[in-house]
């Protein structure tokens, strides 16, 4: 089943190793030229995401042979440049570097043709790169909107001595596609760029790789591109893809929010000598002041030395167009604001990046500044410090991991992160395993076990937040009754839980602005919270406000389902327990103390049919996790309990 979200809480450190996926451009480049080449080519750490899934699923329709080989890698056998199939329709998904370079590959390939994707690849558009084609004689035809995909290509030849003309300000993957195409026609062509080529490091790479499989291209700065008559792409015999540059970033970016000199984040498959742009990240972190090494193919970051912190940069982003979004959350960590500039190539990526970076980051309540090709960002401060969010990703595998990194600041939410599997199908575990997140200890019972107490101690010794989700539910209850919503009524309750206007301070809680500490503690408040809690629609509304509470430098949580839902990674669990007759005697006492009639039969027959309620409803029962440990109270008093609880804690158990 596919996940819907994934809550994160806040992080303290980082640090570990990280071994790399192979580098998506540079997968896709050499699946396309070793299917063009002369003879057979073994390609090793070859990614494995949806982006080269579709490139090999095309690939295997136009009729080129893969197989894996004993080592790992995947043996292609080259077509010499003629497909063999002569017609086809392929999905490519939202696959941009798969599509733009197959249109150019295929526009003189002598066959017909089909090439479409996801809606959202149906709306980027590919009309400069259609121009450049048609002008040296393909025949391509956009079947809905004039310049965007689906496209139908049909047979075409190159006409001899063309000069192909492109626009160098839109997507370098268009000249890619074109500089990878031209030379399967056998005479000399020329490219010439007009205006500003953006991203040149991802043309380099695809210069590099085109030289790698036998073609030499001659190139007059960044304004002129000649292959030469006769090219041909041959076999390298193997080829080994380096680690993806662009997802070193995160945990580069990583190790500068949160590792030490000591203890520093290093990404292994990629290092100073990469062929990627995107490698050059590093520098940029350096610039704000991390701590930066690397080797032939690692590179390690850790915070500023000296009890320094990071500094906001403005940087011309040209360079780096896809690992830039990373900075903009680095930007969070930093002292003084950053700008990111010449980044408009955002706007036309899995979706409109500028926009939907300006809106995420404002959730977390940070100012941002967009416009046609910058983003400005203003990191927090104490008087304006990052709040808990619930993060949309736009389908954008990039917006995933990017904000991954916010949960430095507060804990979050990510919307569909599933999404990351276009080119990091395993980026969360490998962010897990390098993360360290706040300690959370989860405490749960049946009412009147003495779990308040003793988790508001346990807290307070430790200097952690307190949660008390009980609280919450009583809450619930409260605003429910106050707003004429019956208990009964579940849509009703859940729409008032969803919008709870709630504030825990140091001396009790504010509901919508007025202290309600001791009216959600009367008898039949909380009686309605025992019912409410029951109801999955409420129980789900208020998972995510309770995870919020889990930030630095930790969390007590105590509750009925802290260890098993709502905290089920928690370093320690306790089941706390008392029999319903010493609870009986707790309640009794505690109401006598307020001065409220207190009835001992009934107050122990209410609290046994809570338990009952509690332990069989369908969502979230009320039971002892198999890794919680037992706390039983019946003889021993708050004091000893909170004692042990700090035991276990500190010991590890």
């Amino acid at each position: 089943m596919k996940m819907t979200f994934l809550d994160l809480p806040q992080m303290l450190a980082a640090s570990g190793n990280v071994t790399l996926p192979g580098s998506k451009s540079i997968s896709n480049r050499a699946l396309l030229l070793a299917s063009l080449a002369k003879g057979e080519t073994e390609l090793r750490a070859l990614l494995d995401s949806d982006d080269t899934a579709r490139m090999r699923e095309a690939l295997a329709a136009l009729g080129v042979a893969m197989a894996a080989t004993d080592t790992g890698g995947l043996k292609v056998t080259g077509s010499g440049g003629q497909f063999p199939a002569r017609r086809a329709e392929l999905f490519l998904g939202n696959a941009g570097t798969a599509f733009r370079s197959l249109t150019a590959v295929l526009a003189f390939a002598g066959g017909e043709y089909v090439l479409k994707g996801v809606p959202r690849m149906h709306e980027r558009p590919i009309g400069d790169l259609v121009v450049a084609l048609k002008a040296c004689g393909a025949n391509i035809e956009s079947l809905e909107k004039e310049g965007f995909p689906p496209l139908l290509l049909r047979p075409a030849a190159i006409r001899p001595g063309s000069v192909v003309k492109i626009r160098g300000d839109v997507s370098s993957q268009f000249l890619s596609g074109l500089l990878m195409a031209l030379p399967l026609a056998g005479v000399e062509t020329t490219v010439e760029v007009e205006g500003e080529l953006i991203s040149k490091p991802y043309v380099d790479m695809t210069l590099n790789l085109m030289a790698r499989f036998g073609v030499a291209v001659e190139r007059d700065d960044w304004r002129a591109f000649s292959i030469p008559a006769g090219a041909c792409y041959r076999s390298p015999g193997v080829y080994q893809v380096e680690g993806d540059a662009s997802s070193a970033s995160y945990f580069l970016a990583l190790g500068a929010i949160g590792a030490t000199a000591d203890n520093p984040v290093r990404v292994a498959g990629v290092g100073k000598n990469a062929i990627q742009g995107d490698v050059r990240f590093a520098d940029a972190l350096a610039a704000m002041g991390a701590t930066i090494e690397a080797g032939e193919d690692w590179i390690a970051a850790a915070r500023p030395t000296n009890g320094k912190t990071l500094k906001g940069i403005h940087l011309d982003c040209n360079h780096i167009p896809d690992a830039a979004m990373t900075l903009a959350l680095v930007a969070l960590f930093a002292e003084g604001e950053t700008t990111l500039a010449n980044i408009a190539s955002w706007r036309v990526k899995e979706t409109d990046r500028i926009a939907a970076m300006a809106a995420e980051l404002r959730k977390l309540n940070v100012r941002v500044e967009e416009g046609a090709d910058f983003l400005r960002i203003v990191p927090p401060d104490a008087a304006r410090p990052l709040q808990p969010a619930v993060i949309d990703t736009y389908d954008d595998h990039r917006m995933a991991m990017c904000f991954s990194l916010a949960s430095f600041g507060a804990p979050l939410r990510i919307n569909d992160p599933g999404c990351v599997a276009k080119t990091f199908p395993d980026y969360f575990d490998s962010f897990g395993a390098i993360a360290r997140p706040a300690p959370v200890i989860a405490i749960d019972g049946p009412t009147a076990s003495g779990k308040g107490t003793v988790s508001a101690r346990v807290a307070a010794a430790l200097g952690f937040h307190y949660l008390d989700s009980g609280a919450l539910y009583r809450l619930v209850a409260l605003a429910a009754r106050e707003a004429g919503v019956d208990w009964q009524d579940e849509a009703g309750v859940a729409a008032i839980a969803a919008r709870l206007d709630v504030v825990f301070h140091a001396d009790g809680v504010r509901l919508n602005g007025r202290e309600v500490g001791e009216a959600i503690r009367h008898e039949e408040i909380s009686s309605g919270a025992s019912k409410v809690a029951a109801m999955p629609a409420v129980r789900e509304a208020l998972l995510f406000r309770q995870r919020a509470f889990h930030r630095s430098p930790g969390l007590v949580g105590d509750g009925r389902d802290m260890g098993s839902v709502v905290f089920p990674e928690a370093q320690l669990k306790i089941f706390l327990t008392a029999s319903p007759a010493v609870r009986a005697e707790r309640r009794v006492k505690q109401l006598l103390e307020r001065n409220e009639p207190a009835d001992l039969d009934s107050i122990r027959a209410d609290l046994e049919a809570r338990d009952a309620r509690d332990r069989a409803r369908h969502i979230a029962p009320l039971k002892q996790e198999a890794d919680a440990l037992l706390l039983d109270t019946d003889h021993i008093g708050i004091d000893d309990a909170v004692a042990k609880a700090l035991e276990w804690f500190m010991t590890g158990n």
